[in-house]
Parts: C-alpha cells; sequence; structure tokens
C-alpha cells in the first residue's frame, strides 16, 4: 500500500512541476512589482531581478503620506464609490430587463444583441459626447458622474450574464408559483432570485473589477476632487522632477491592486458556482 502511495505522489509530480511552472509565469509580473516595492531606487538600479536582499517599508510609507498634491487615501474611496455604483446598478436595471428577455423573449432580436455589442465598441468613442454632456448637467469630477459611465460600461456583460443565468432556472417553477397567486415581481424576488445569487455575485465582481480598473473615462472626468485611484497611482511615479521613482510606484501599484484581489478571493465560491450552473443539466 505504501508503494502503491508513492508511486502515485510521483506520477503526479510532473503535473505539479508544470502547474507550479506555470503559476509563476502568469504570476510574475505581481512577484516583480511586490519585490520593486521592497527595494530602495538604488538597490532597484544595482539588483533588478526577484530577490529583495534589504527589505523596506519606506516605499509604502511615502504613499501613505498625505499631502496637499497626493492623498490615496481620497483615491481609494473614490474608486470604491465609482466602482459600487458601477457594480450595483447594473444589476438592479439587468435582472428586470434579463427576466423579461429570458422569460417573455422581448428584444431577443434587436434590442439585447445591440446591448451586448456595444461593449465590443472602442470606449474612446463616447469619450467627447459625454464629456460634453457631463459639463452641461454638472457631474463632471463627481464620483457619482464617474459611476453612472462606469455602469454604462458593465451593462453589457451584466445583461449577457443575467440572461443565461435566468434562462438556466425552469420555467415550471414560474408556472407553479403562478398557480398559488403569485405575481411577477413576487416570482422574480422570491423564486428567480435566490436561485440565481451565485450569477448576480458574479455579475458584481466581474463590474467591481471593470470599474475599479477603468483609467479613461477617470482620466477624462475628474481633475481634483474624484480622482480615481488608477488616475491618482500615475501622480506618484515622479515627484519634483526626479524621474520615476520606481520603488513607490511598485507599491502604490501593489496597493491599487489589493481591493479587486481580495474581493476576488473571497468570492471565489461564488464565481466557480456560477460558471458551472447549468453545465449538468438532467
Amino acid at each position: 500500500m505504501k508503494r502503491q502511495g508513492l508511486q502515485r505522489k510521483y506520477r503526479n509530480l510532473p503535473r505539479w512541476i508544470v502547474f507550479a511552472v506555470a503559476a509563476f509565469v502568469m504570476n510574475f509580473p505581481v512577484i516583480s512589482t511586490i519585490s520593486a516595492s521592497l527595494k530602495t531606487g538604488a538597490e532597484i538600479s544595482r539588483n533588478p531581478g526577484l530577490w529583495v536582499y534589504e527589505p523596506i517599508l519606506q516605499n509604502y510609507a511615502a504613499i501613505l503620506e498625505v499631502t496637499e498634491r497626493l492623498n490615496i487615501f481620497a483615491y481609494l474611496q473614490n474608486s470604491l464609490i465609482a466602482s459600487l455604483i458601477g457594480a450595483i446598478l447594473p444589476i438592479m436595471l439587468c435582472f428586470p430587463v434579463a427576466y423579461a428577455i429570458a422569460r417573455r423573449g422581448y428584444g431577443t432580436n434587436v434590442i439585447f444583441p445591440t446591448i451586448v455589442n456595444l461593449r465590443a465598441m472602442p470606449l474612446i468613442i463616447f469619450a467627447i459626447p459625454l464629456y460634453m454632456m457631463y459639463r452641461t448637467v454638472g457631474l463632471l469630477d463627481t464620483s457619482l458622474g464617474l459611476g453612472l459611465i462606469l455602469a454604462v460600461v458593465n451593462l453589457p456583460l451584466a445583461l449577457l450574464l443575467l440572461v443565461n443565468a435566468i434562462n438556466d432556472v425552469p420555467y415550471e417553477l414560474d408556472e407553479a408559483a403562478r398557480m398559488d397567486g403569485a405575481r411577477i415581481f413576487r416570482v422574480l424576488v422570491k423564486i428567480v432570485l435566490p436561485i440565481c445569487l451565485p450569477a448576480l455575485a458574479t455579475v458584481f465582481i466581474f463590474s467591481f473589477i471593470t470599474a475599479w480598473n477603468e483609467f479613461l473615462f477617470g482620466l477624462m472626468i475628474t481633475t481634483t476632487r474624484a480622482v480615481p485611484m488608477t488616475v491618482g497611482a500615475s501622480f506618484f511615479f515622479s515627484s519634483g522632477g526626479a524621474g520615476v521613482q520606481w520603488g513607490v510606484a511598485a507599491a502604490v501599484i501593489v496597493v491599487a491592486s489589493l481591493p479587486p484581489v481580495v474581493l476576488g478571493i473571497l468570492m471565489y465560491k461564488q464565481i466557480s458556482r456560477s460558471m458551472t450552473a447549468g453545465a449538468v443539466k438532467g
């Protein structure tokens, strides 16, 4: 028995080696950035490799120091508010629409394909009209204005995922609820919504990450009060014409990446459950 166990372990050894190498290659930029954030500028120039001989935390202390020009906490707050708006609003808008498309077939020939295909268009196309419209209504340099744009960006993916999720819900459950006297709203909230929670969690995570990483609209419509983390991070790259401070730049990138990474790790089970839902049907 022991010999069989050892043989099984050795048989799986090449597979684990390949897995380790692939994981290292795919995460090499992340590892390199973390390594650089723990080095001084002199050590980065002298030792560009991954190994850190004398780890320091001064780079993180530098970006956490609030000044009149730089405030990482404000950037994080602005990104959090805009990303929450950009992740929650598409769910609220798309869930009832997805139910109408999946159950009644409304818009399946024109509206649904048009909305989904909008995501394939370059976002820069909408830059000028959105800027002019925002200037007219007073939404420039506001977290609400940025969040509304991010919500529009996330609408196609949210609608596509939710339509597929509702299609996987047995229609017999709707019919049974209606036979008991339940109206459409009650069926949607009490029957369909609980079953689609994994899909809703997936939509929220993908929308939040997309909104958090958005740079174009953050650069275009914000200046001082509502600057998101993606734009604010670039302010730390240089100081007083001294050139790029690679250690500080790496540290701010690490901090800016933490919220979506932590959210993805915490909600991993929901994502995997949503991706496998409907894969096996009786």
